[in-house]
């Protein structure tokens, strides 16, 4: 075993295991984390004697909260460089993630956001339990949701990913499974034989093989309630303008639409306007890379932009939850002030 303080590798049978170890912050990643990450995956790759990567959390709250924002938020205060690095670095592993040449079983146990959604739901073999909770949460803090979810959100069906990425709204497992971010729904209970189940096939194991092993563990999920809610989410969400698709809502009668609005309003006008443009540009583009390289030019944006470095004060540094947007108010962002996150990253992330 090879260990460091915020993961921790092994090898059981014939699967390489990634634990992530920084359960007391949700296992929030850090850079040193996407690191150790990415060389366990590229070692595993490379290592005949591993057929597949089980990937997983410890503690029993969450697989992954998503990236440190606080020290995004420090970086871009004081110019460091740091932001940008990290996500130049996860984004890269978020693609590596998505082409990985062996089964990737990544088990999504607890909170699972942002960042967390990154290292898993780009993956192969994907596991979620009664206990995971997973968000795009990042327009409640100035943001917009990125590591691909530019990509992945627009092909969930109809607009549920429109829903996810403008409310950043926790889904339970049904809903995970039903927006295309999972594909087996097994108890946590059962998460411990699952594993042994996995590390006990033989190397010559397929992909499917890996999936009839997991799907022997799994129980029935239960009914999505963004699938009972399709009437509702689909012709409000399918507005081009953030102002359309509330005005729509407000046409509604019911509590899922009033929730929405109201989670809607409170969100940062900048980051609503910019994530609905990021995710019609995703749904339109070619491949993950293609928005990965977008989201990096929008990153760069944001850390010039006053809505995240407020977002993140108002959610985890004096965590008043009072966040003061400015502009305040949808009507006061411009197709100009939302141009200026559309300028490429250099160098690119991926060449064309």
């Amino acid at each position: 075993m090879d260990s460091t303080e915020e993961v921790i590798i092994e090898r059981r049978g014939s699967a390489g295991i990634i634990r992530l170890n920084r359960p007391k912050a949700l296992n929030s990643l850090t850079l040193p984390m996407v690191r150790v990450i990415a060389s366990a995956l590229e070692d595993f790759a490379a290592d005949p004697l591993v057929a597949s990567v089980i990937v997983m959390g410890e503690g029993e709250r969450g697989f992954c909260a998503g990236g440190d924002i606080r020290l995004l938020h420090q970086s871009g205060k004081e110019g460091s460089g740091g932001a940008e690095t990290f996500w130049r670095e996860e984004f890269r592993l978020n693609h590596a993630i998505s082409r990985y040449s062996k089964p990737y079983v990544v088990l999504m146990d607890g909170i699972t956001m942002g960042g967390g959604v990154g290292l898993s739901a780009h993956g192969s073999h994907r596991v979620v339990t009664e206990r995971t909770r997973l968000a795009m949460p990042e327009t409640g803090i100035g943001y917009f949701p990125d590591v691909g979810a530019t990509w992945l959100l627009p092909r969930a069906p109809g607009e549920a990913g429109t829903w996810m990425g403008l409310t950043g709204l926790a889904i339970g497992a049904a809903d995970v499974i039903h927006a295309g971010f999972a594909d087996h729904y097994v108890m946590s209970s059962a998460l411990p034989a699952l594993i042994n189940a996995v590390a006990s096939l033989p190397l010559s194991a397929s992909p499917e093989e890996v999936h009839v092993a997991i799907r022997a563990m799994a129980t029935d999920i239960g009914e999505s309630r963004l699938a009972a809610n399709r009437d509702v989410i689909d012709p409000a969400f399918a507005g081009d303008t953030v102002e359309e698709i509330l005005r729509t809502l407000a046409g509604e009668q019911g509590e899922f639409a009033t929730e929405a609005a109201g989670v809607i309003a409170g969100r940062s006008p900048t980051s609503l306007k910019l994530t609905l443009r990021l995710l019609r540009a995703g749904r339109a583009s070619a491949d993950l890379a293609e928005c990965l390289n977008r989201e990096l030019g929008a990153c760069m944006g944001i850390l010039y932009n006053h809505d995240f470095y407020e977002g993140v004060r108002a959610a985890v540094i004096d965590k008043d939850r009072n966040p003061k947007w400015s502009p305040a108010s949808l009507s006061e962002v411009t197709v100009a002030d939302i141009d200026r996150f559309f300028v490429a990253a250099e160098p690119p992330l991926f060449e064309n």
